[in-house]
This record gives C-alpha cells, sequence and structure tokens, in this order.
C-alpha cells in the first residue's frame, strides 16, 4: 500500500501541520496577483507555448495526458491561454489568490527552505509515491530541498496516477 508522507512516517503529524502552515503563510504574504490557467492539451505542446515566457511563467500541474495547468504573471498567461483559445482548445482559468508553482512563489523560498530544516525527517514506513516526479521516493524526501521543490516545481499528478496504477493500487488519498 503507497500512502502520504504524514502517514508514512516521514515527519510527525506536528511537523506535517507546521510545515503546511507555513508553505501557506508564506505563500499568503507574497503579493496578490498572477493568474493559473487549465489547458487541455499535452505537456509538450503547452511547454513549447510558454518557453518565450518562461521567467514569469511555468507549467504548475500535469493532472492527465491532455491536461495541464499553467502559472504566472497574469498578462503572460491570459496571451498563452488566449493563444490556445483561439486554436480551438478548451482552457479555464482558475481562481486563485496566487500564481502558485511558478516562478511568482520563488520570493518565498528561502524562508520556506528554513521552515523545512526545521523538520525531523524519517524514512517513509511504507512506499509513498511523490507527486514532485510522479515515483516512489527515495531518499529526496527526507531533505528540505525536497519540500521547497514541492512548493515550487509542478504537481506531476498525471506520472504520480500512473505510478499507482501500475502498482495496482486501488484506493487513493491526495
Amino acid at each position: 500500500e503507497i500512502t502520504a508522507a504524514c502517514i508514512a512516517g516521514v515527519f510527525s503529524l506536528e511537523d506535517a501541520v507546521r510545515l503546511v502552515a507555513a508553505r501557506g503563510r508564506l505563500m499568503q504574504a507574497l503579493p496578490a496577483g498572477g493568474a493559473m490557467v487549465a489547458i487541455a492539451a499535452s505537456e509538450a505542446e503547452v511547454a513549447a507555448a510558454l518557453r518565450p515566457d518562461a521567467a514569469s511563467v511555468s507549467i504548475a500541474a500535469v493532472n492527465a495526458p491532455q491536461r495541464v495547468v499553467i502559472a504566472g504573471a497574469e498578462p503572460q498567461v491570459q496571451a498563452i491561454a488566449s493563444a490556445f483559445a483561439a486554436r480551438g482548445v478548451h482552457t479555464k482559468a482558475l481562481r486563485v489568490s496566487h500564481a502558485f508553482h511558478s516562478p511568482l512563489i520563488e520570493p518565498m523560498l528561502a524562508s520556506f527552505a528554513r521552515q523545512a530544516e526545521a523538520v525531523t525527517y524519517h524514512p517513509p514506513t511504507c512506499p509513498l509515491v511523490s507527486t514532485l516526479h510522479g515515483r516512489l521516493v527515495g531518499d529526496e524526501i527526507l531533505t528540505p530541498a525536497y519540500w521547497v521543490r514541492q512548493a515550487r516545481e509542478a504537481v506531476r499528478f498525471a506520472d504520480a496516477m500512473a505510478t499507482l496504477h501500475q502498482a495496482e493500487t486501488d484506493t487513493f488519498v491526495e
């Protein structure tokens, strides 16, 4: 059975709550703004479209083979979404307070790293799939750097689900 980090014993419930609260507090302290848009296109198509604006927009999530979310500076996100919509690709603006998993959250990462350094990590007590890379975790989950990457990089939900499917998992908790 594959399970969540807290339940898998990577950190205590107290450390998990402290880390989640710190992440939320730091993200909410960022300047308001930014945008997130879901695009019904492949990761490769979306990555190519945002390449010119990579300093201000990134892929925030890969939820399915044709379901990608982008996040970042609102004008660039809207322009990319509009270009896809003009080609007949379904897009949907997400209602968010901030552009999560994008360059716009980078100002809080050093502070979040300091919070993650205060957590005591333990090897998982059972298999655990990461939405950071979509595979079973290794020792990387025991480092503050992993949790900082988890906050900044794309959520690879589709890859994690594929790994779970291959493992014939039939109960999911996110």
